[in-house]
């Protein structure tokens, strides 16, 4: 992160002019400085609170049965304050819903490198990590855009952060400490400091590692496990969270082939199955998840359909009916498209589309599922892509947003 405490993204220094040229409208000057909480700075244009405030689906997808919403539709972007071309702060726009052509409203300034994005499930406040070596989470209201406060994570270069389905605990993962933090949410929205902070001490890290590196924390269908994905010991570790006072106790670890480096996981909505993408190794996997137990079976690599060469996967989705799964292509600028077989216990590769942008990050759904986004890093670009509910198949929407390092696109 052009610092000499730690470097998470070897990839994030080789940003392109595309990159450094691009801003949203509106933007404010520069990012608080990283000793104090950020405030808030209100955009011009920003989608009014009855918008922000509306319940999303999370993880929604094509179901054929979700109506689309009309209007203009709230979308957060996620980037990097610290390198140069960056942005300002969590970057504002709106997109249509038909078309998911987007509108820039402006910039959230102050939140220094909220490189990941999650709504609570209420949605009327905003969490982003602050991925820097003293990590912190932000908590935004969206009705307002102020800033509730920021708070420690427990440890450096914090990546992800989920909303425990109860909307009581904040989860975070921290990559260069390799471990996983528990923060109470007040009935505001705003965090308190953390009830547990959990470091992955053990197995020993896999080739080419040094350490462990949580790089994802997300809780099952089930609601009865939380499970951390760390690339750095080849392991998905499984908890319980204890709902009363926010500690995590390990229950189970489920290890992929050394080396793997596995990256992010996603649910088959039936529960009883789970993909996770290896970063490392470029394959996906499929889990057999058991809830009882919160016990994860990894299966065999699959490939990726990139062909040899670099690659990096990032993010894995699944759509709400179980049908179909993608995948983002760092390397290869590409969509995996899989058909999900046997009720979720089989990928099939179906194909892969050009994600019309470089190095994909992160990709999500629109709450309907008929748009899928996708963050483009370093092309700083988000492009979007119709979704069809028959056959999985991507279609471009409309041109590339240009958005300053892009690496988390939130739409709700």
């Amino acid at each position: 992160m052009g610092r000499s405490g730690w470097s998470r993204r070897r990839f994030v220094g080789a940003l392109t002019g595309a990159a450094a040229g691009a801003a949203l409208a509106g933007c404010d000057d520069g990012p608080a400085p990283a000793s104090r909480p950020p405030s808030a700075s209100s955009a011009s244009k920003a989608p009014p609170a009855s918008e922000a405030s509306r319940t999303p689906r999370a993880g929604a997808s094509p179901t054929g049965e979700a109506r689309r919403p009309s209007g203009p539709r709230p979308l957060y972007l996620g980037t990097y304050t610290s390198v140069a071309g960056g942005g300002k702060g969590i970057g504002l726009a709106t997109y249509d819903a038909a078309t998911g052509r987007i509108t820039g409203t402006g910039t959230l300034a102050g939140v220094e490198n909220p490189s990941y994005l999650a709504v609570h499930p209420d949605g009327r406040t905003l969490y982003a990590v602050n991925e820097r070596d003293d990590g912190a989470v932000t908590a935004v209201r969206l009705a307002d855009r102020k800033v509730l406060g920021s708070r420690s994570t427990g440890g450096g270069g914090p990546c992800h952060l989920s909303v425990h389905p109860g909307g009581r605990w904040l989860l975070s993962a921290n990559y260069t400490s390799g471990s996983v933090a528990v923060h109470p949410i007040d009935a505001s929205g705003a965090l308190g400091e953390p009830t547990d902070v959990v470091r992955h001490s053990r197995p020993a890290p896999g080739p080419g590692q040094e350490g462990p590196h949580a790089h994802q924390v997300v809780t099952s269908p089930d609601r009865g496990h939380v499970l951390a994905v760390d690339l750095g010991t080849d392991t998905v570790y499984t908890y319980r969270l204890d709902e009363r006072t926010g500690t995590l106790t390990e229950v189970a670890q489920a290890h992929t082939r050394p080396g793997a480096g596995p990256r992010h996981l996603t649910f088959h909505p039936g529960g009883r199955y789970a993909y996770l993408a290896d970063e490392a190794g470029n394959t996906v996997a499929v889990c057999a998840y058991d809830p009882a137990s919160g016990r994860l079976s990894v299966g065999d690599p699959q490939s990726t359909g990139t062909g040899p060469g670099t690659n990096y996967p990032a993010q894995i989705l699944v759509t709400a009916n179980g049908r179909f799964a993608y995948l983002a292509n760092r390397g290869d600028n590409s969509l995996t498209r899989y058909a999900v077989e046997a009720d979720g216990a089989r990928l099939r590769l179906l194909d892969t589309v050009p994600v019309g942008g470089d190095f994909p990050r992160q990709i999500a759904f629109s709450p309907d599922g008929t748009l899928l986004f996708a963050a483009n890093q370093r092309s700083g670009t988000v492009t979007v892509f119709h979704v069809d509910p028959d056959s999985g198949g991507l279609r471009r929407a409309a041109a590339a947003f240009p958005s300053p390092v892009a690496v988390c696109a939130l739409p709700l």
